[in-house]
């Protein structure tokens, strides 16, 4: 969602942003622009992707050692080119490109109106620069204060770049609500809204803290508050190589990231389990170990994908550790008024770490006493940086909007924790976590196993590449896994698909069913299985397709499905990890086969860190 990259030193800041502009796409958007200083300060915007910006400069010489750039995910004011960022103050002096939203810029629109401010798109982020402007202009302060006091004025969510044609040496960076990171190097510094388009000259960082405003010069750094108190920043070391943002042969970043998934789990579960002696380890939230033995109850909190994690999470801690739990998508309970007690545990889980919801309900539940852990990809997001503790996945950079690698170490994560639980509760014995241990530690094995159903799994999509509606179902921790096949499918290939538990088909869902329905059930050997049978045997009667994926060396339900892909045969607890791996091939290949941009679909942004 937006995406924003900055440089000032002493190399051409064009190549540098147009490359970051390009790691940035991922994210989602509908537009690009940027603004360079060479004499003056110029910008260049286009709607449509960053190859249309580029054609659209390709005959201009753009020097500069000072630029900015931006990708747009529109808010306020259609995607167009006079709706791209930059945007510029009515005297052309200023400039600035805006992640987030300003949630009172009508309110300051209208007072700016009165004044005479002429205004050429419909963006909330104009205004701002306007706003800043008019104080500058109205009380004569320099820049950096304008800044400041316009932002202790504004309402809302940002990450802005301010670059100002009377200061050419100075770029000015702040945060509140949305990601934005500093890189450091000999005498330039780099800003961006993650470390992707940073990691190839640096791997120092900086992240920025909400409420925070960098003055960057080519040789200094000074970052302030908005009360205007000096913050000694941390600098971070970059565990990121260059090559995990590549394809890497693969057609789609997708595809490459499916396949990486045996590696991301077992990284994700590296010195975390020791199989023999019967023990998980969690260092990042080792210190609250026993408080663990005393919550009464855990809430989950995520959004989309994550969220399907967090139900497949809510299986193994209840079933395991016996504590209730409840899972909630954050965008709906940061609105409530929640029964949240000091003896609740929250788990907030993010992919980015940077989802607006989750980090607005992270904040009421600690308002509310809640011990709250972060369940987090990237190291040095808002979410582990404002949460008591957490587990990182350990996933590396997942650049396809379409989570696959995160998801599956989601739930790996979420095993790890239902059994952590569990072992401190004393909720089950030493000879069964030996044994779950064991299986789990062959999971990333078994998912290598899985993935070879490939050339299967692209035969059978092509066979309903046209269809409209398509029908998800699975019993216990199979439904969340249904629901995230169902997501994939829709995010990627446009086909209308729900996720259902397979027993709530006949209320309502089975009315759908006739010979153009695909219907595809998770019925593998598990305590449901006999049930799953009965769905299918209901759907065929109705002549719906009926795609199984099914355990290795099924008979029952290859005599009554239409396609069958067999997974390994493992245990209930550990189907969801092996289950969705045909579930994300299935969708990527119906997807690539009816011309779909797998890697960038359309209207979605990667992480949504605005309301």
């Amino acid at each position: 969602m937006c995406g924003i990259v900055g440089y000032i030193g002493h190399r051409d800041a064009y190549p540098i942003i147009i490359k970051g502009l390009q790691r940035l796409e991922y994210r989602g958007y509908d537009s690009a622009g940027i603004a360079l200083f060479d004499k003056d300060l110029k910008v260049y915007k286009k709607a449509g992707k960053v190859s249309d910006l580029e054609n659209f400069v390709k005959d201009l010489k753009l020097e500069g050692s000072v630029g900015m750039g931006h990708t747009r995910w529109a808010t306020h004011g259609a995607p167009s080119d006079r709706n791209s960022h930059p945007h510029s103050s009515g005297d052309r002096k200023l400039t600035i490109i805006h992640n987030g939203i300003i949630e009172n810029y009508a309110t300051i629109k209208e007072t700016l109106l009165a004044k005479g401010h002429v205004f050429k798109s419909d963006t909330d982020t104009e205004v701002l620069i306007h706003f800043v402007e008019d104080i500058q202009k109205e009380t004569g302060v320099d820049l950096r204060e304008a800044v400041r006091i316009a932002l202790n004025k504004v309402i809302g969510a940002y990450a802005i770049v301010i670059m100002s044609a009377d200061e050419p040496d100075l770029v000015i960076a702040a945060r509140k609500g949305s990601p934005m990171v500093i890189g450091v190097g000999q005498k330039e510094y780099f800003i961006a809204s993650d470390a992707t388009p940073i990691v190839e000259y640096t791997k120092n960082v900086i992240y920025l803290n909400d409420n925070e405003i960098a003055y960057i010069e080519r040789d200094n750094l000074l970052i302030k508050n908005i009360d205007n108190t000096v913050q000694i920043p941390y600098i971070h070391e970059l565990d990121l190589k260059l090559e995990m943002l590549e394809k890497g042969g693969y057609e789609h970043f997708m595809l490459k990231e499916i396949y990486e998934q045996p590696r991301s789990i077992r990284d994700c579960l590296r010195g975390r389990i020791y199989p023999q002696e019967g023990k998980v380890q969690l260092g990042g939230i080792k210190e609250y170990a026993e408080k663990l033995k005393n919550v009464d109850r855990i809430i989950i909190i995520a959004c989309g994908t994550s969220w399907h994690a967090g139900l497949v999470g809510e299986y193994l801690i209840e079933e395991y550790a016996r504590v209730p739990v409840e899972v909630e998508y954050a965008s709906e309970f940061r609105y409530r008024n929640p029964i949240i007690s000091e003896r609740d545990l929250v788990i907030a889980i993010s992919q980015s770490g940077e989802t607006a919801d989750t980090m607005a309900a992270i904040e009421l539940a600690k308002e509310k006493g809640a011990t709250i852990f972060g369940i987090c990809n990237v190291v040095g997001a808002s979410i582990p940086r404002t949460t008591h503790a957490g587990v990182y996945t350990h996933a590396g950079p997942e650049i396809g909007v379409a989570s696959t690698k995160a998801f599956t170490a989601q739930v790996t994560v979420l095993t790890l924790l239902a059994f952590y639980i569990a072992q401190q509760r004393g909720m089950i014995a030493q000879s069964k976590l030996v044994e779950y241990l064991t299986e789990l530690n062959e999971i990333p094995e078994l998912v290598e196993r899985a993935l070879k159903s490939n050339d299967r799994i692209k035969e059978i999509a092509a066979t309903f590449i046209k269809t409209n509606n398509c029908l998800f179902l699975g019993r216990g921790s199979s439904f969340p896994v249904a629901l995230e096949g169902a997501l994939k499918l829709k995010e990627i290939s446009y086909i209308h698909a729900e996720g259902y538990p397979a027993a709530e088909m006949k209320h309502g869902p089975i009315a759908l069913i006739d010979e153009a329905m695909p219907v595809i059930f998770i019925a593998t050997k598990n305590s449901s299985y006999e049930k799953v049978i009965s769905n299918i045997q209901e759907v065929k009667a109705r002549k719906g397709r009926v795609i199984a994926i099914v355990s290795e060396g099924d008979v029952d339900v290859k005599e009554m499905a239409d396609y069958v892909i067999e997974i390994p045969q493992t245990h209930e607890a550990f189907v969801p990890l092996v289950a969705t791996i045909p579930l994300q091939l299935l969708s990527y290949h119906t997807a690539v086969m009816r011309g779909c941009n797998v890697d960038q679909p359309r209207n979605l942004a990667k992480s949504v860190t605005v309301e």
